[in-house]
């Protein structure tokens, strides 16, 4: 009875040892298959694409290497408002880690669950980037002024007749720290430009407002001519005339453009004698022998009140043309004004004797004088000489006789006239007007005031002075006696007082020789020498501080036609 029942004790511990047996074998090809398993990528797993499953972790890095660097190498593009750069993104800082993208995938991991999903899932994930604050936002401090841009306003205006649009600009500003934050997480392998935050500050016209002002009112204003009629006279008013005349004012997002009527006026002027004025201005000439005032005359001439709105109109009808009116027209001086610029007395008489035998010289005296006989200066203006006598040529009635140039007699059209220049210049100072240019000759000739001289080129020497009295004043001229004579006519205001040094610094005269075939030989002897003069100004309300000019004068020396032997 006892070994039956051992008997089936002891085959019971056998069945278990054999079961556990089992267990153990199992559990260990489950352990070493796991193991394999861990040893690699799971299967089916693609880091941005790249296809890394079932490999080891070192022939992952060795694909991803080969993938994904270039990638990350690429050059970035950024975009803001239109203008695009690019930018390095290992100067940037930016880069990828492989290590830390791999790390994760492979290892030894006993939970059936995960093991099936490493044999049997699928598995999609992005590089791990790496981004250098610092780097990133240096190079983003050197892209800011790249696309930092003023807000500028727009412009309307003519080139000639052609109407040119300069298109506003928007004003630009990065924002830094958000732009690196963008960079930072869009960075790699960016489909298209990434666009990185910005202030945009827009101009307060558009170029819309702009190209509509271009199309509806610029081009059409010089589209062609526009013709101005009043029944009698016409005028055609040019595309260069009628431009000459718009203006654009740009403000609030409107675009206005305006016609001067005084200029369209004067340009119908130009094209149609019926539309110039025919008012006289007042005018002061002697009768007697003292300035008389000849009273002006109202006259007619275009219409300036509304012309702008007619032409602006023409100028959107197929016809073109604007019908206008005359309108009485006072002219520039007045009777009543020229009464009041005191021309009344004469304030200066000068004059020095000139070479009559020299008659062609003389002929030149009697030209610059004439043109000068009559002339106004209101005050606050500027006489200029070169500009009343002008033009100096034969076909305005001067002739050609002796000058001396860079120290040398020779001979050239309007000869002589320095003197004229020297008459002038001396009425001007001793009226107490301001010296504005002047230039004494080179050599003194002793018919002239030492020091108070000038000489005249036209265009290189003027002579001007300015009217500084509330007074006009107005020049006669004239050659007789032996002498040319010049006197002013206008109100005394200036009380002058002048006087001149002792002539100092002399110097004797020499031998030059000249090979100009225009030359002239001359037999020198007068020495040079510096002199000073000295003006002072008062009157009854103010006293001008003295002013004192030098001035020195080259000999007369002795020259020789030809090359120095």
């Amino acid at each position: 009875m006892g070994r039956r029942q051992r008997g089936p004790e002891r085959k019971s511990r056998r069945g278990w040892l054999i079961a556990g047996a089992s267990v153990a074998l199992a559990a260990g090809l489950y352990a070493g298959a796991a193991a394999v398993v861990g040893s690699q990528i799971p299967a089916n797993t693609t880091v941005h694409g790249v296809n890394v499953g079932s490999l080891s972790a070192e022939a992952a890095r060795q694909v991803l290497e080969h993938k994904l660097a270039p990638e990350a190498a690429k050059k970035i593009t950024v975009a803001v408002n239109g203008k695009e750069e690019t930018l390095d993104p290992a100067t940037a800082g930016l880069g990828v880690d492989i290590d830390q993208t791999l790390d994760g995938l492979t290892g030894f991991d006993l939970n059936p669950a995960n093991l099936l999903k490493r044999v049997t899932g699928q598995l999609h994930i992005e590089p791990v980037l790496e981004v250098d604050d610092a780097k990133l936002r240096g190079a983003v401090e050197a892209l800011a002024p790249k696309f930092a841009a003023k807000t500028t306003e727009g412009t309307l205006a003519f080139d000639g007749a052609k109407p040119v649009l300069k298109k506003p600009v928007t004003g630009v500003e990065l924002n830094l720290d958000e732009s690196v934050s963008v960079l930072a997480n869009c960075w790699f392998d960016a489909a298209d430009p990434i666009a990185l935050p910005a202030t945009l500050t827009a101009p307060k016209t558009s170029q819309e407002t702009l190209e509509k002002a271009l199309d509806e009112t610029a081009k059409p204003l010089v589209d062609g001519p526009i013709t101005l009629t009043d029944g009698k006279s016409s005028a055609s008013l040019s595309p260069a005339q009628l431009a000459g005349a718009a203006s654009f004012k740009v403000a609030d997002d409107a675009v206005a453009m305006s016609l001067d009527p005084k200029k369209l006026a004067e340009a119908a002027s130009e094209g149609s004698d019926g539309f110039k004025s025919s008012a006289k201005d007042a005018r002061i000439v002697l009768t007697g022998g003292k300035p008389t005032v000849v009273p002006s005359e109202n006259g007619k001439s275009i219409d300036e009140k509304g012309l702008d709105k007619l032409v602006l109109a023409a100028s959107l009808d197929k016809d073109r043309t604007a019908n206008v009116k005359l309108a009485t027209t006072v002219p520039e001086l007045t009777t009543e004004a020229a009464k009041k610029l005191g021309v009344k007395e004469a304030i200066v008489n000068f004059s020095t004797p000139y070479p009559a035998s020299d008659t062609v010289r003389t002929k030149n005296l009697y030209a610059g004088s004439r043109r000068l006989n009559g002339v106004l200066v209101k005050p606050g203006e500027t006489f200029s000489l070169e500009k009343a006598l002008g033009p100096i040529t034969a076909a305005n009635g001067y002739f050609g006789s002796g000058v001396v140039v860079n120290g040398f007699a020779t001979e050239a059209v309007g000869g002589g006239l320095s003197q004229i220049s020297t008459q002038m210049y001396n009425a001007g100072f001793l009226a107490g007007y301001d010296d504005i240019t002047h230039k004494p000759h080179s050599r003194w000739f002793d018919r002239y005031p030492a020091g108070r001289e000038a000489t005249l080129w036209e265009g290189q020497v003027d002579m001007q002075w300015k009217n500084n009295t509330p007074y006009a004043v107005m020049i006669e001229a004239w050659v007789g006696g032996g002498r040319v004579h010049t006197r002013l006519w206008s109100t005394d205001y200036w009380t002058v007082k002048s006087s001149s040094s002792a002539k100092y610094n002399f110097t004797n005269p020499r031998t030059t020789y000249n090979p100009a075939k225009n030359c002239v030989p001359e037999s020198g002897g007068k020495k040079g020498f510096s002199i000073n003069v000295t003006r002072s100004r008062s009157s009854a309300d103010k006293t001008l501080p003295a002013e004192t000019k030098s001035w020195t004068y080259q000999p007369w020396n002795k020259v020789v036609c030809g090359k120095k032997p």
